[in-house]
């Protein structure tokens, strides 16, 4: 005698409901997971790391009228723009608020001889190579990737530096450059022919608007 199995009808139906539960859940979460690990929040866009001085660019750049170059000595010639040497700092603050308690770990590094630990703001993955001088060469200013730092009184990371962010650059490489005479200028005012300017910038630097233009 055969043995009958009697199922409910609607088994099957909450089967696939809690398949495509756990498959769409696993997808939606995968998904997910990529969102956040390519947010600006995980980037740490718009994060200032705490430095052993609360240096401002803002007050040094806008207030005193110090240029990028009286500091990032080396960002025209080198692939690393640099961070100055205490003696740097010490040139104007042996006079200068020495007496700060705020000053006091520059002196301090300046009698030790040794350097203050600044934190990177961008630190770029090891497989990444860029190089600062070459961007200042071809007319990219400063603030194209560093955000107007002259506004921040302490600086903050401005940009995701995501390959795609890269990337959009230089397939529109005509977009960013400016005189190289105005690439330290953080209120350059383009004229109203840019577009004009910035075609005969890509002839006289040189600039390969194909190369790398990937699609």
């Amino acid at each position: 005698m055969s043995q009958q199995v009697f199922r409910h009808p609607i088994a099957n139906t909450i089967a696939k409901l809690l398949i495509l539960g756990v498959v769409g859940g696993a997808v939606g979460l995968t998904v997910f997971s990529m969102l956040v690990a390519r947010s600006p929040l995980m980037a740490q866009v718009d994060i200032a790391p705490v430095q052993p001085v609360p240096f401002s660019h803002q007050h040094h750049v806008d207030g005193l009228g110090l240029v990028c170059r009286y500091c990032h000595v080396y960002v025209e010639d080198s692939p690393n723009a640099g961070v100055p040497q205490t003696e740097v700092c010490v040139g104007c603050h042996s006079q200068v608020w020495a007496d700060s308690p705020t000053l006091a770990p520059v002196l301090d590094s300046y009698k030790a001889n040794e350097s203050l630990q600044w934190q990177r703001v961008y630190d770029l993955p090891d497989y990444v190579y860029f190089n600062h001088s070459i961007h200042i060469k071809k007319g990219v200013a400063c603030v194209s990737c560093h955000g107007q730092v002259n506004e921040m009184p302490i600086v903050r990371k401005e940009s995701t530096l995501h390959m795609d962010w890269c990337l959009d650059c230089h397939r529109h490489r005509e977009d960013n450059i400016r005189p190289r005479s105005e690439v330290f200028n953080m209120h350059w005012e383009p004229p109203e022919d840019l577009e004009a300017l910035q075609r005969q910038l890509v002839e006289d630097y040189h600039v390969d608007v194909e190369q790398f233009n990937i699609t």
